[in-house]
């Protein structure tokens, strides 16, 4: 039997309403619907989401996500860390801006600086000494702040591939968020991943996964972006990744953090009242209080 993850340690993310930072990703709902949804499915707190998404301000943003009763607990930060050239540090400390003096975790994603995640160069010695360098210094400033950062493998970054993942925990001591998603696109098991370096996961992104999907994906027969319009993101229970033991690994070892819910969707237009992306984090919610997926 799976160990019951407790309901206040359950968060959302608007990425699941299909609200993306991608420029031309697909119809962006607006944040009084989605935070409404929130709200409706009992949902107690949640990522920030891209830029524009929330107000820019953190009195502003936390007033609107405090009317929809959520809890903010940070948000995804894409920055280039892999270039000698560019400092990271600006980006992060306006991103960081937004995030106030409430405590939260900065989901770091290590990105090429091109749009979209379906192409990224092969990195040499250089740009790693950089990625790790500038890996350590993100994450002492949001220290610095009151905020933990992690950083976030992702499909079509430049720490996508297991090779990638074991570079950064044998390199760095910054922890990682968990995506399972994610990592098992990227040719990472996650359940493996949770059994073994349990010690380093300090932020999880619950997601289920169409295997054959995931395996073209990988292989280079399909494009992320397409993948994700075609459904490769599952609601927990309804695709191939061992959700449950994956939590019980975690659990087992002591991790006491968020599981957030991320099943990343495109949307082609305004979905009906009571309809749309909601009913997938219906099913996920319920799939983790134990009910019939």
């Amino acid at each position: 039997m799976t160990r019951a993850v407790p309901a206040g340690r359950v968060a959302a993310a608007p990425i699941s309403w299909g609200v993306c930072e991608v420029p031309g990703w697909g119809h962006q709902l607006d944040a009084g619907r989605v935070l409404a949804e929130m709200r409706d499915l009992g949902v107690i707190a949640t990522e920030f989401g891209p830029d524009g998404f929330l107000p820019a301000g953190p009195g502003e943003r936390s007033a609107l996500l405090g009317l929809h009763g959520l809890r903010p607990i940070g948000g995804f930060v894409p920055l280039v860390l892999h270039d000698p050239d560019r400092d990271p540090l600006p980006d992060a400390a306006r991103a960081l801006e937004a995030f106030g003096d409430t405590p939260g975790t900065v989901v770091l994603a290590a990105v090429t600086g091109l749009d979209g995640y379906d192409e990224r160069p092969a990195l040499g010695a250089r740009h790693w000494t950089a990625l790790i360098g500038n890996l350590g210094r993100v994450a002492a400033h949001a220290a610095e702040r009151g905020h933990r950062a992690v950083l976030h493998p992702h499909v079509g970054t430049v720490v996508e591939r297991r090779e990638e993942v074991d570079r950064v925990l044998n390199g760095s001591d910054v922890p990682l968020c968990l995506d399972t998603g994610h990592l098992l696109i990227g040719g990472t098991d996650p359940l493996s991943l949770a059994r073994t370096a349990a010690d380093r996961i300090a932020h999880v992104h619950l997601k289920d996964v169409d295997a054959a999907l995931a395996e073209a994906v990988r292989a280079g027969r399909t494009g992320y972006t397409e993948a994700v319009r075609r459904g490769i993101y599952r609601p927990l229970g309804r695709g191939d990744i061992d959700i449950t033991g994956i939590i019980d690994a975690l659990e087992g070892a002591g991790y006491d953090g968020w599981y957030v819910l991320e099943q990343d969707t495109v949307l082609t237009a305004e979905p009906a009242p009571d309809a749309g992306p909601s009913e997938d984090v219906r099913a996920s919610l319920a799939f983790l209080r134990g009910e019939a997926a």
